[in-house]
Formats: C-alpha cells, structure tokens, sequence
C-alpha cells in the first residue's frame, strides 16, 4: 500500500499543479457552477473517454489522461460547491482554494486507503476500461440524485460518489503508468 499511496500523490500533484495554474489564469469562475453544471462536465469528460477507447480514429490529438484529470479537478470542485454552495461572483482567492482543494484531496485519499485496505487493491487487476464505466456508472447515479433533489432512500449520497470518481480516475492514471 506504500507503493500506491506514492503513486497516488505523484498523481494527485500532476492535478494539484493543473488546478493551480488555471486558478491563476482564470481566478475561481467555476464558483457560479451549479452542481449539476459541474456533473455534467465530468459525464462529458468520461463520455469522451469511453469513445477514445472504443474509437481508434481521433479527430483531436488528445488522450484520455487529459480527461482523467479533469474528472478529478472537477469531482474536486464538486465537493467544494456542495460545501460552500453556489455563488454569483467567483469569491475564492488562490489560496483559499488551494486550501479546500487539498481537504478534499486528503478525505478522498483517507477513503482510498480504508477502501485499499479492506478490497486487497482489487483494483490493480481492473482494466482502465472497466474504470472509466464506473466512473460513468457513478455519474448516472450523481444525475439521479440531483433529479430527486438530493433526497436518497438507501443509497451514499452525492459526495461519496464523487469521491469514488476521483479515486478510480487516480487508479486509471496509475495503471496508465502517467505518473512515472
């Protein structure tokens, strides 16, 4: 598990860097994103995933790595909207953001290693495509619950499941070897 909780971070600062510098660029815009907003844009970002992996023709030279990371940013952005809520002006300075980014990061990594512990890395024996369905699962999941107004019988609610996005798109990066 050592050599995982590695490979996550090696991950994990390859996003941290990417949210960081479109903080810089963009400032926090995506604060006026409602959590739907925000769930659609990873469904599209895993759609596209899906398609780079049943497609071998792409119009647009860019893999699925680039879209693994968004799924984590915007899973991350995600849990800081169902935190803070929504605002009509961006209201987050960069370290600010900075700040919840990595106590989202640091809940998503402790679920990670008490999932890892008890699964055996189950995951490690997954294939990148079987990944990118659960994410994809998930997202259908996240719709429905945001459709029922948050309100679920038996079922997580929306923050597990995009806590479980984010650790399977760091587990396919993983297994890409993109953190090496």
């Amino acid at each position: 598990m050592d050599t995982t909780s590695q490979e996550y971070d090696k991950v994990i600062s390859i996003c941290r860097t990417l949210f960081i510098n479109k903080m810089k660029d963009y400032g926090s815009a995506w604060r006026i994103l409602r959590l739907p907003s925000l769930t659609d844009q990873i469904y599209i970002k895993a759609q596209r995933i899906r398609s780079l992996q049943e497609n071998e023709v792409r119009k647009v030279d860019e893999g699925e790595a680039g879209e693994f990371i968004g799924i984590i940013n915007y899973s991350i952005m995600a849990l800081i909207q169902l935190d803070l809520g929504t605002v009509e002006q961006p209201d987050l300075d960069l370290e600010k953001a900075t700040w919840y980014y990595d106590s989202k990061i640091n809940q998503t990594k402790e679920l990670m290693e008490n999932k890892n512990h008890d699964y055996g890395e189950a995951w490690r024996e997954m294939r990148v495509n079987s990944l990118t369905d659960l994410i994809l699962q998930k997202l259908l999941r996240v719709k429905q619950i945001e459709d029922n107004k948050g309100k679920t019988l038996v079922s997580e609610g929306i923050d597990a499941n995009y806590h479980d996005m984010i650790n399977y798109a760091v587990f396919a990066l993983i297994l890409m070897n993109f953190h090496k």
